[in-house]
């Protein structure tokens, strides 16, 4: 899976560290001169196969009619994580231009460590992100009100259930009853006392910071309405009603036995372990010929129309690097990518969503051709993503560690706990 397929190990402590140096090999990213040369740049771009296709094909066509800007694409070196690559490449110097695999929660890290550029100093720099993606780029810009990346596409995960268990275990395959929590729930008890699968669904329950984005968020995010976890000034929200009500609804889960608390190997979904998984659309291509599926949104408590229901858009955007130093064609280059056409190839390619405010209709003819990707081209439109602080990584550390013993695990006061995780996540998140 995109994210979670990523070992992390020990690349919070390892990007920590690089933060506290507090530098950049890099030239000056807000220096006019380099905003303006223009010149031969190299950008990385994610190893998945269909990222990889699409990468090659858009250089190539930018290079065909641009003999004296020509772009060097490459995969994201290998690491123990993305972020930890171009945290130690910033440090170095040795970040390319532009990378397309930018995690939205590294980005006040990496802007903290001097490495972007600020996106908003190009002219009409915000007026074109703002025309491209609309209202829900706001919640990609920085503390200071400027973009340090740019919105590129999302996958926004909502329920995939197995229509060949669900009928097995006697539970409508076209009109699933998943909306509310009790709904959930009794779909998951009838799923365990038929035997139809080992779990009614199966999160990964290891601790990794970005675990939540896939379990708590989503439901966070239909529960409220669109609200996120934290403020703008990165002050935790999650303490509420809605906080409370779905970390109830998961330690339920688990207390009852419908997901599993030990990591599995492979994928649980595709495997028949699980009758339901929260993925995005990326998995469509991976489930092809091996899960009948069928797709929801994620459940609210006294549950929400779809058409209303907001979840966690797993998001990856481009970053520009301060080491770049012909930063005028890497924007240039960096337009030309989130382009209509290019939005339209990003699709045709990966069937990942461009994070444009028109998808639905501007991809009319896709959507109508591809009907499985339909619910998530509308689904695009209503996401809250993580927060994009400088110590984002560390705070969503904090949080995990909290839903671990007492979500997944089930120890202690569950109300008292997350309390406490909201008064540490904004202790940590607000550091200087």
């Amino acid at each position: 899976m995109q994210r979670r397929m990523i070992a992390i190990g020990t690349a919070v402590a390892a990007t920590a560290a690089l933060v506290l140096t507090g530098c950049s090999g890099g030239s000056d990213a807000s220096s006019s001169d380099a905003m303006k040369a223009k010149g031969p740049i190299t950008i990385w771009y994610s190893n998945n196969e269909q990222e990889v296709q699409w990468g090659k094909a858009a250089v190539a066509s930018w290079n065909k009619d641009h003999p004296d800007e020509q772009v060097k694409g490459q995969e994201v070196p290998a690491g123990k994580s993305t972020e930890e690559v171009i945290g130690a490449a910033i440090t170095a110097g040795t970040t390319p231009c532009l990378v397309y695999n930018n995690l939205p929660a590294a980005t006040g890290q990496f802007q903290k460590q001097g490495g972007l550029v600020d996106l908003s100093k190009f002219p009409g720099a915000d007026a074109y992100i703002e025309k491209r993606s609309g209202d829900v780029a706001d919640q990609y810009k920085s503390a200071d009100g400027d973009f340090y990346q740019m919105p590129w596409k999302s996958n926004p995960v909502m329920i995939f259930y197995n229509k060949d268990l669900f009928a097995k275990a006697g539970l409508s395959t076209t009109d699933p009853k998943l909306a509310t929590y009790d709904e959930f729930l009794a779909a998951a008890q009838k799923i365990k006392d038929s035997g139809a699968a080992p779990y009614a669904i199966y999160p990964t329950p290891t601790s990794e910071f970005f675990q939540p984005n896939f379990d708590f968020l989503p439901l966070y995010a239909a529960e409220t309405g669109g609200k996120g976890i934290a403020t703008k000034d990165n002050k935790a929200t999650f303490d509420d009603q809605a906080g409370y009500d779905v970390a109830n609804f998961w330690k339920t889960v688990y207390e009852k036995g419908y997901a599993g608390t030990e990591q599995v190997q492979g994928d649980a979904f595709a495997t028949g372990k699980a009758a339901m998984a929260i993925v995005g659309p990326w998995a469509i291509a991976s489930y092809k010929g091996k899960v009948n599926w069928g797709s929801v949104p994620v459940p609210t408590k006294d549950g929400t129309a779809a058409d209303q229901t907001y979840t966690f858009p797993d998001a990856k955007n481009v970053g520009m690097y301060s080491s770049c130093k012909n930063q005028g064609t890497a924007w240039d280059f960096l337009k030309y990518t989130t382009s209509s056409d290019q939005d339209r190839a990003l699709l045709d390619t990966t069937g990942q969503m461009p994070i444009r405010k028109d998808l639905a209709t501007t991809y009319a003819d896709y959507f109508a051709k591809n009907p499985t990707y339909k619910e998530f081209g509308s689904q695009a439109a209503r996401t809250v993503d993580d927060p994009t602080g400088p110590n984002t990584i560390a705070a969503l550390q904090g949080f995990r560690d909290f839903y671990t013993k007492a979500v997944i695990s089930g120890d202690g006061d569950l109300k008292k706990q997350l309390q406490q995780a909201a008064t540490k996540f904004t202790q940590q998140a607000q550091q200087k």
